[in-house]
Protein backbone atom coordinates (compact mmCIF):
# COMPACT_ATOMS: atom_id res chain seq x y z
CA UNK A 1 0.00 0.00 0.00
CA UNK A 2 1.45 3.34 -1.35
CA UNK A 3 1.84 6.22 1.33
CA UNK A 4 -0.80 8.23 -0.58
CA UNK A 5 -3.45 5.56 0.10
CA UNK A 6 -3.14 4.94 3.55
CA UNK A 7 -6.04 6.07 5.60
CA UNK A 8 -3.75 7.93 7.87
CA UNK A 9 -2.23 9.78 5.14
CA UNK A 10 -5.44 9.85 3.36
CA UNK A 11 -7.33 11.91 5.98
CA UNK A 12 -4.09 14.34 6.39
CA UNK A 13 -4.79 15.36 3.01
CA UNK A 14 -8.39 15.75 2.56
CA UNK A 15 -8.10 18.05 5.92
CA UNK A 16 -5.33 19.84 3.89
CA UNK A 17 -7.96 20.45 0.82
CA UNK A 18 -10.71 21.51 2.95
CA UNK A 19 -8.87 23.89 4.28
CA UNK A 20 -7.06 25.17 1.28
CA UNK A 21 -10.91 25.23 -0.10
CA UNK A 22 -12.04 27.04 2.67
CA UNK A 23 -9.62 29.40 2.45
CA UNK A 24 -9.66 30.18 -1.26
CA UNK A 25 -13.67 29.52 -2.31
CA UNK A 26 -12.90 27.27 -5.07
CA UNK A 27 -9.55 26.15 -6.69
CA UNK A 28 -8.32 23.58 -9.16
CA UNK A 29 -7.47 19.85 -9.07
CA UNK A 30 -3.90 21.09 -10.52
CA UNK A 31 -3.64 23.57 -8.00
CA UNK A 32 -4.43 21.37 -5.03
CA UNK A 33 -1.73 18.67 -6.00
CA UNK A 34 0.30 20.98 -6.05
CA UNK A 35 0.04 22.37 -2.54
CA UNK A 36 -1.01 18.88 -0.76
CA UNK A 37 1.98 16.75 -3.22
CA UNK A 38 0.37 14.76 -4.51
CA UNK A 39 -0.76 13.05 -7.65
CA UNK A 40 -3.88 14.90 -9.56
CA UNK A 41 -5.49 11.19 -9.64
CA UNK A 42 -5.38 11.20 -5.63
CA UNK A 43 -6.92 14.21 -5.54
CA UNK A 44 -9.43 13.70 -7.50
CA UNK A 45 -10.41 10.85 -5.23
CA UNK A 46 -10.46 12.80 -2.36
CA UNK A 47 -12.71 14.95 -3.74
CA UNK A 48 -15.15 12.36 -4.30
CA UNK A 49 -14.90 11.11 -0.59
CA UNK A 50 -15.40 14.51 0.52
CA UNK A 51 -18.23 15.91 -1.59
CA UNK A 52 -20.17 12.09 -0.60
CA UNK A 53 -19.88 13.43 3.03
CA UNK A 54 -20.95 17.09 1.85
CA UNK A 55 -18.31 18.83 2.86
CA UNK A 56 -17.36 20.47 -1.02
CA UNK A 57 -18.73 20.22 -4.47
CA UNK A 58 -17.39 19.04 -7.45
CA UNK A 59 -16.39 20.92 -10.82
CA UNK A 60 -15.12 20.23 -14.02
CA UNK A 61 -11.14 20.36 -13.07
CA UNK A 62 -12.10 22.13 -9.94
CA UNK A 63 -13.54 22.30 -5.96
CA UNK A 64 -15.64 24.77 -4.40
CA UNK A 65 -17.40 24.65 -1.32
CA UNK A 66 -20.87 24.06 -1.63
CA UNK A 67 -23.67 26.87 -1.17
CA UNK A 68 -21.47 29.32 -2.18
CA UNK A 69 -23.84 30.72 -4.96
CA UNK A 70 -23.63 33.96 -3.15
CA UNK A 71 -20.31 34.04 -2.07
CA UNK A 72 -17.50 36.77 -2.85
CA UNK A 73 -14.00 35.82 -2.38
CA UNK A 74 -11.35 38.09 -1.50
CA UNK A 75 -8.73 38.94 -4.44
CA UNK A 76 -5.95 37.81 -3.15
CA UNK A 77 -7.75 34.53 -2.58
CA UNK A 78 -8.69 34.54 -5.92
CA UNK A 79 -5.60 35.87 -7.57
CA UNK A 80 -3.45 33.45 -7.41
CA UNK A 81 -5.41 30.38 -8.74
CA UNK A 82 -5.22 28.80 -12.13
CA UNK A 83 -2.33 31.62 -13.00
CA UNK A 84 -1.04 29.56 -15.70
CA UNK A 85 -4.50 29.25 -17.37
CA UNK A 86 -5.31 33.06 -16.58
CA UNK A 87 -2.18 34.29 -18.17
CA UNK A 88 -3.13 32.32 -21.39
CA UNK A 89 -6.56 33.43 -21.37
CA UNK A 90 -5.44 37.12 -21.02
CA UNK A 91 -3.12 36.44 -24.41
CA UNK A 92 -5.68 34.97 -26.13
CA UNK A 93 -8.47 37.78 -25.36
CA UNK A 94 -6.23 40.35 -26.38
CA UNK A 95 -6.01 38.93 -29.91
CA UNK A 96 -8.99 40.30 -29.93
CA UNK A 97 -8.50 43.90 -29.46
CA UNK A 98 -7.81 46.17 -32.91
CA UNK A 99 -5.84 48.96 -32.84
CA UNK A 100 -7.74 52.67 -32.47
CA UNK A 101 -10.71 50.15 -30.57
CA UNK A 102 -12.56 51.99 -27.17
CA UNK A 103 -12.92 48.60 -24.98
CA UNK A 104 -14.45 48.28 -21.41
CA UNK A 105 -12.66 46.16 -19.10
CA UNK A 106 -14.22 45.06 -15.66
CA UNK A 107 -12.78 43.92 -12.70
CA UNK A 108 -11.35 40.59 -11.74
CA UNK A 109 -7.82 38.85 -11.79
CA UNK A 110 -8.35 37.63 -14.84
CA UNK A 111 -8.83 40.95 -16.46
CA UNK A 112 -5.99 42.60 -14.45
CA UNK A 113 -3.96 39.57 -16.22
CA UNK A 114 -5.18 40.68 -19.82
CA UNK A 115 -4.99 44.81 -19.20
CA UNK A 116 -1.19 43.33 -19.38
CA UNK A 117 -1.07 42.18 -22.18
CA UNK A 118 -2.37 45.51 -23.22
CA UNK A 119 1.02 47.36 -22.47
CA UNK A 120 2.43 47.82 -25.98
CA UNK A 121 -0.75 48.52 -27.24
CA UNK A 122 -1.31 52.23 -29.39
CA UNK A 123 -3.64 53.87 -30.38
CA UNK A 124 -6.07 52.08 -27.54
CA UNK A 125 -8.89 53.71 -24.98
CA UNK A 126 -9.63 51.84 -22.17
CA UNK A 127 -12.71 52.46 -19.49
CA UNK A 128 -12.54 50.70 -16.60
CA UNK A 129 -13.43 50.68 -12.87
CA UNK A 130 -10.93 48.32 -11.92
CA UNK A 131 -8.51 49.89 -9.74
CA UNK A 132 -6.20 47.00 -10.76
CA UNK A 133 -6.82 47.66 -14.23
CA UNK A 134 -6.24 51.18 -14.14
CA UNK A 135 -2.48 50.71 -12.32
CA UNK A 136 -1.31 47.81 -14.72
CA UNK A 137 -2.39 49.76 -17.61
CA UNK A 138 -0.86 53.61 -16.09
CA UNK A 139 2.62 53.27 -17.39
CA UNK A 140 1.15 52.26 -20.91
CA UNK A 141 2.08 55.42 -23.19
CA UNK A 142 -0.19 54.13 -26.23
CA UNK A 143 -3.09 53.24 -24.04
CA UNK A 144 -5.40 56.46 -22.75
CA UNK A 145 -7.29 55.21 -19.62
CA UNK A 146 -10.46 56.22 -18.59
CA UNK A 147 -11.70 55.49 -15.21
CA UNK A 148 -15.43 55.62 -13.52
CA UNK A 149 -16.25 57.05 -10.48
CA UNK A 150 -17.68 55.13 -7.88
CA UNK A 151 -17.26 53.55 -4.14
CA UNK A 152 -14.77 51.38 -3.69
CA UNK A 153 -15.73 47.35 -3.36
CA UNK A 154 -12.84 46.11 -1.64
CA UNK A 155 -13.45 42.69 -2.76
CA UNK A 156 -12.91 43.16 -6.31
CA UNK A 157 -11.12 46.52 -5.82
CA UNK A 158 -13.38 48.08 -8.39
CA UNK A 159 -15.47 51.14 -8.12
CA UNK A 160 -19.39 50.25 -8.21
CA UNK A 161 -22.72 51.83 -7.35
CA UNK A 162 -24.91 54.59 -9.33
CA UNK A 163 -21.85 57.35 -9.38
CA UNK A 164 -20.28 53.72 -11.40
CA UNK A 165 -22.98 53.26 -13.63
CA UNK A 166 -23.72 57.10 -14.72
CA UNK A 167 -20.31 57.83 -15.67
CA UNK A 168 -21.23 54.67 -18.37
CA UNK A 169 -24.46 55.80 -19.79
CA UNK A 170 -24.36 57.41 -22.96
CA UNK A 171 -20.21 55.87 -23.45
CA UNK A 172 -20.42 53.83 -26.94
CA UNK A 173 -17.21 51.43 -27.21
CA UNK A 174 -16.38 48.32 -29.62
CA UNK A 175 -15.89 45.65 -27.22
CA UNK A 176 -16.26 44.91 -23.19
CA UNK A 177 -13.97 42.42 -21.76
CA UNK A 178 -15.27 41.26 -18.83
CA UNK A 179 -14.97 37.71 -16.07
CA UNK A 180 -17.03 36.84 -13.27
CA UNK A 181 -17.57 33.95 -11.25
CA UNK A 182 -19.49 31.44 -13.18
CA UNK A 183 -20.52 31.28 -16.88
CA UNK A 184 -23.41 28.70 -17.58
CA UNK A 185 -25.72 28.20 -20.96
CA UNK A 186 -28.89 28.58 -18.89
CA UNK A 187 -27.76 32.00 -17.08
CA UNK A 188 -24.57 33.23 -19.32
CA UNK A 189 -21.99 35.31 -17.03
CA UNK A 190 -22.85 35.97 -13.22
CA UNK A 191 -21.21 37.26 -10.16
CA UNK A 192 -22.31 36.74 -6.61
CA UNK A 193 -22.36 40.63 -5.60
CA UNK A 194 -25.53 42.68 -6.91
CA UNK A 195 -23.49 46.06 -7.15
CA UNK A 196 -20.29 44.59 -9.09
CA UNK A 197 -22.93 43.06 -11.48
CA UNK A 198 -24.63 46.38 -12.16
CA UNK A 199 -21.63 48.07 -13.30
CA UNK A 200 -20.39 44.71 -15.19
CA UNK A 201 -23.93 45.10 -17.25
CA UNK A 202 -23.27 49.01 -17.65
CA UNK A 203 -20.04 47.92 -18.91
CA UNK A 204 -21.50 45.45 -21.57
CA UNK A 205 -24.04 47.78 -22.46
CA UNK A 206 -21.85 50.37 -23.95
CA UNK A 207 -20.25 47.95 -26.06
CA UNK A 208 -20.96 46.64 -30.01
CA UNK A 209 -19.68 42.96 -28.32
CA UNK A 210 -19.31 41.25 -25.02
CA UNK A 211 -16.30 38.75 -24.67
CA UNK A 212 -16.04 36.99 -21.70
CA UNK A 213 -12.92 35.67 -20.21
CA UNK A 214 -12.92 32.61 -17.74
CA UNK A 215 -11.11 30.06 -16.94
CA UNK A 216 -12.26 25.77 -16.52
CA UNK A 217 -13.32 26.76 -12.62
CA UNK A 218 -16.01 29.41 -14.20
CA UNK A 219 -17.33 27.19 -16.49
CA UNK A 220 -20.49 25.90 -15.75
CA UNK A 221 -20.56 27.23 -12.70
CA UNK A 222 -23.54 29.68 -11.57
CA UNK A 223 -23.50 32.85 -8.90
CA UNK A 224 -26.61 34.95 -7.82
CA UNK A 225 -26.58 37.81 -10.44
CA UNK A 226 -26.60 37.48 -14.13
CA UNK A 227 -24.86 40.17 -15.39
CA UNK A 228 -24.64 38.80 -19.25
CA UNK A 229 -27.16 36.55 -20.83
CA UNK A 230 -26.05 33.89 -22.45
CA UNK A 231 -26.89 34.93 -26.33
CA UNK A 232 -25.43 38.39 -25.45
CA UNK A 233 -21.62 36.62 -25.43
CA UNK A 234 -19.75 37.25 -28.45
CA UNK A 235 -17.02 35.73 -27.42
CA UNK A 236 -15.40 32.88 -24.53
CA UNK A 237 -12.17 33.00 -23.84
CA UNK A 238 -11.27 29.79 -21.38
CA UNK A 239 -8.74 27.12 -21.29
CA UNK A 240 -8.20 23.48 -22.30
CA UNK A 241 -9.55 22.13 -19.37
CA UNK A 242 -13.28 23.60 -19.32
CA UNK A 243 -15.56 21.33 -19.83
CA UNK A 244 -16.61 19.97 -23.59
CA UNK A 245 -20.19 19.88 -22.60
CA UNK A 246 -20.59 23.54 -21.32
CA UNK A 247 -19.00 24.48 -24.33
CA UNK A 248 -20.68 23.13 -26.75
CA UNK A 249 -23.92 24.38 -25.53
CA UNK A 250 -22.60 28.50 -25.10
CA UNK A 251 -21.57 28.00 -28.66
CA UNK A 252 -25.24 27.08 -29.03
CA UNK A 253 -26.53 29.91 -27.61
CA UNK A 254 -24.02 32.04 -30.41
CA UNK A 255 -20.93 32.01 -28.34
CA UNK A 256 -17.66 31.70 -30.42
CA UNK A 257 -15.30 29.73 -27.81
CA UNK A 258 -11.57 30.25 -27.95
CA UNK A 259 -9.56 27.96 -26.31
CA UNK A 260 -6.39 28.99 -25.22
CA UNK A 261 -2.89 26.88 -24.94
CA UNK A 262 -1.46 27.12 -21.43
CA UNK A 263 2.42 27.09 -20.97
CA UNK A 264 3.47 23.54 -21.11
CA UNK A 265 0.35 22.20 -23.12
CA UNK A 266 1.58 22.61 -26.33
CA UNK A 267 3.31 19.66 -28.23
CA UNK A 268 1.27 17.65 -25.77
Amino acid sequence: MSEESRPAFAAERRERILELVRANGTMSLRDIAVKVRASEVTIRRDVRALEAEGLVDRRRGGVALPGRIGHEQSYSGKSGQCAAEKAAIAVAAARLVRSGDAVTVGPGSTTEAFARELLTRTDLTVVTNSLRVADVLSGATGVEVVMTGGTLHGPVRALVGAAAEQSLAGLRVNRAFLSGNGVSADRGLSTPNPAVASVDQALAACAEETIVLADHTKIGADTMVPTVAPEEIAHLVTDSSADPEVLMTLEETGALVHVAVVAGERGQ
